[in-house]
């Protein structure tokens, strides 16, 4: 997904692309980066949930930014139909993701 908003994001004007267009792209690799780090680390559920939350927090300035862009008219509604959708599948997944690295450790 991170590559679909990178490609659309070069789609904008130039002065659009340095701001907005920048905003957005960060915020879309920020997701699998903070999963890779915080998963790649051997660490406590408690560490690795901390990525996890910033990356739900960065899945939901990607929906953020493209209700904005959507409102400005920069983005067709296609567009933001389709990306929102696959966001907020990604957004359960990391909610769901959080509740089970927070859930408590049972002995078996």
């Amino acid at each position: 997904m991170a590559i679909q908003v990178h490609e659309l994001s070069l789609r904008f004007l130039k002065g659009i692309q340095y701001d907005l267009g920048d905003q957005i792209r960060r915020a879309s690799r920020s997701i699998p980066s903070n999963l890779a780090e915080g998963m790649g680390k051997l660490s406590t559920n408690k560490e690795k949930a901390s990525f996890v939350r910033n990356a739900l927090g960065s899945n939901d300035e990607v929906l953020f930014n493209l209700e904005f862009m959507k409102d400005s008219s920069l983005l067709p509604k296609e567009d933001y139909d389709n990306l929102t959708r696959e966001y907020t599948i990604c957004g359960k997944q990391l909610y769901c993701l959080l509740q089970s690295l927070n859930k408590p450790a049972t002995s078996g």
